[in-house]
């Protein structure tokens, strides 16, 4: 029997949901101001848009951040009572909002409930002097939601009710260019219902799958499947725990979040060597890299790349590949005191999906740093 490319099983999706990427990434964080300062000191993002008193907005204030075609809207309540209060209360930090840049809002909303999506967000209108958006939205797995936004009537900065954001303090971009993925951590039993849930109710398609035997260290495993829409601008890994000696980095995630989130957003980069490089000067921390084994037998495992070995070596970057090319890759520390939300670097020379031998390095690179928290 043919085995499928990633390529040709992106294109199997039930493709009535078409998707044109991300559109943006909202986060509720305790301090928007001084988590904005932060993105944009450490990833280079530059000042875009805000909303907040000052706007006529009176119980939240957002900042918008960008690089590239990324989106980054970091969210903060002005009061206790407001109900993101409480979301920061038991989860910390993290990505609430996965909006996705649709065609037709309205139909996005209509076929995904249609076929059991909860509702989040019924459709609407929402208009300034630059035209209108429309939005609709539905939860996925925990308390996350994906929006679907409709932008082809706006010519604004970002959406109706911001402004423009001016500051003199901007520092010069890192290199990183789009959303390449965003990672999800569900509970015991529950990557099957939640693939299930993104075949039925988006018209994604499981395009790879990982299982314990493949991903595992001497002391624990996780599950994962990596979820795509039909042109691949989308994909949502699920990654489930699975039974070991000690707690798995899974596990832990779901502890110190208090239920099932974003694990990791992947940017992409067209140049991870210059991109690390910039970061680290910036102060973002990574996992420490593998082994000098994992080099040594490196072209042996993925073939011929274009890169030098010893930066990558030099700076951790893992590298994989599938039937279509290859990839580059590296992680970052968890950017918050809760062993929570990370962020993933990645360069992609042709393929399309994810190699099982990174995913064994990185699993092993978060338990080293587990190991340090006592949370093994």
């Amino acid at each position: 029997m043919e085995t499928l490319t990633t390529s040709q099983k992106m294109r199997t999706a039930k493709d009535f949901l078409p998707i044109n990427g991300t559109d943006h990434i909202e986060m509720y964080v305790g301090n928007a101001k001084q988590a904005a300062h932060y993105y944009k000191t450490a990833f280079g993002f530059q000042s875009l848009a805000y909303a907040g008193p000052e706007t006529g907005v009176r119980d939240v204030a957002s900042y918008v951040l960008q690089q590239g075609k990324i989106r980054l809207v970091l969210t903060t309540p002005l009061l206790s009572t407001n109900p993101i209060s409480e979301h920061i209360f038991k989860h910390g930090d993290g990505v609430k909002i996965i909006a996705l840049w649709v065609d037709d809002a309205y139909k996005a909303f209509e076929e995904t409930t249609a076929r059991g999506g909860k509702v989040y967000m019924e459709p609407k209108t929402i208009k300034d002097e630059n035209g209108e958006v429309r939005m609709s939205g539905i939860y996925t797995y925990g308390e996350t939601i994906h929006l679907f936004i409709e932008r082809k009537n706006y010519t604004g900065l970002f959406l109706p009710g911001y402004q423009s954001w001016k500051s003199e303090y901007n520092p010069s971009d890192a290199g990183l260019l789009y959303i390449d993925h965003c990672v999800g951590n569900v509970g015991w039993n529950r990557m099957n219902d939640t693939v299930k849930w993104y075949e039925d109710v988006m018209g994604f398609v499981n395009i790879l799958s990982f299982d314990d035997k493949q991903i595992n260290t001497e002391y624990s495993a996780l599950m994962s499947k990596v979820m795509s829409n039909g042109n691949g601008y989308v994909k949502f890994p699920i990654n489930e725990p699975a039974e070991g000696k000690k707690k798995s980095q899974i596990e832990e995630y779901l502890t110190f979040y208090e239920g099932e989130g974003v694990q990791h957003v992947a940017i992409a980069t067209n140049d991870i060597v210059k991109t690390v490089r910039e970061l680290k000067s910036r102060g973002v921390e990574f996992l420490s890299p593998p082994p000098n084994a994992y080099y040594e037998d490196l072209l042996g495992r993925v073939g011929k790349i274009d890169e030098d070995l010893v930066p990558l070596q030099e700076l951790g970057i893992l590298v994989d590949c599938d039937e279509e090319g290859y990839l580059l890759q590296i992680f970052t520390k968890p950017v918050e005191d809760r062993p929570t939300l990370f962020f993933e670097i990645i360069q992609r020379k042709g393929a399309q999906s994810f190699g099982a031998g990174n995913f064994k390095a990185l699993f092993e690179s978060m338990e080293r740093e587990q190991a340090k928290r006592g949370n093994l």
